[in-house]
This record gives C-alpha cells, structure tokens and sequence, in this order.
C-alpha cells in the first residue's frame, strides 16, 4: 500500500502509486473536492496532492491504514464538533480505511475553505482600495 514513486508530479501520477481500496478512496476523495471546487486548480504541494484558489483550500495523502485530509486550522477548528469521531490535529483529519470516508462533510469542509480563500483575497484588494481612497481623501483635506 505504501507509494511506489518517490516524486509524482501530478494528482494522478499520485494516486496511481496505490493499489485497491486506497487508490479507491483517493479517487473519491478527489472527486468530492473537484465537486465542491470545480474552479480550483490541481497541483503537487509538499509532495501530496493538493487543490488551491487564491491559495491552498485543502490537501490530501495516502496511507496504510488511513486517507489524511489537510484542511488548514480553519477547517478543521470550524468543523470540530463534525470530526470529533476521527483522530485530529490542528490541520489535519485521518479518515480509517475501515469507515466509509465522509464525503459530504470534505464537500463542506471544501466549500468553506474556498469561501474562506476568496473572502480573503476580495477583502486584501478592498483594504487596499479603501486605504488608497482614505490617503486621497487626506489629502485632499490637507489641501483645503
């Protein structure tokens, strides 16, 4: 079950380094994400498969004996009391092999961290906008 290539430079080249069940559930995880997400891009971060828009929304792995999903601390703090059956830490989930995965909670956890993402970003170029109307008006008001 362990990864056969040590680099895959695609999602797929990733998955494709499973077997069985786990190659199974990677597969339907990554579908879950590309459902809630259809616009985010797909790429390797830290050698693991991982989904980003105006930044990283969530990552993913493959392991013996369970699939690691890494939604950030926001993630997973605003969905606790939903991943309080699964062992955690502050950015990431284990999903045991021998449980259904819980893909309409990734679908949630997804949409929340795309809406997360993209609130930040609008809200960097509002602030920015804001702060350069506030330093027109200044002096604008110095001039008088």
């Amino acid at each position: 079950m362990e990864m056969r290539q040590a680099k895959p430079e695609t999602i797929d080249e990733y998955i494709a380094a499973f077997e069985g069940d786990v190659r199974a559930r990677l597969e339907q995880l990554r579908a879950a994400i590309r459902q809630a997400a259809p616009q985010a891009g797909e790429r390797i971060s830290y050698r693991i498969p991982t989904f980003s828009l105006s930044g990283n929304l969530v990552h993913f792995a493959g392991f013996e004996r369970h699939v690691g999903f890494y939604p950030g601390p926001s993630g997973i703090e605003k969905f606790a009391k939903e991943l309080s059956s699964y062992q955690s830490a502050k950015g990431s989930v284990q999903f045991p092999h021998d449980r259904p995965l819980p893909l309409g909670l990734v679908r949630k956890i997804v949409r929340f961290r795309l809406e997360e993402n993209l609130a930040k970003h609008a809200g960097g170029r509002r602030a920015a906008k804001t702060e350069g109307k506030r330093k027109t008006h200044k002096k604008a008001g110095a001039a008088r």
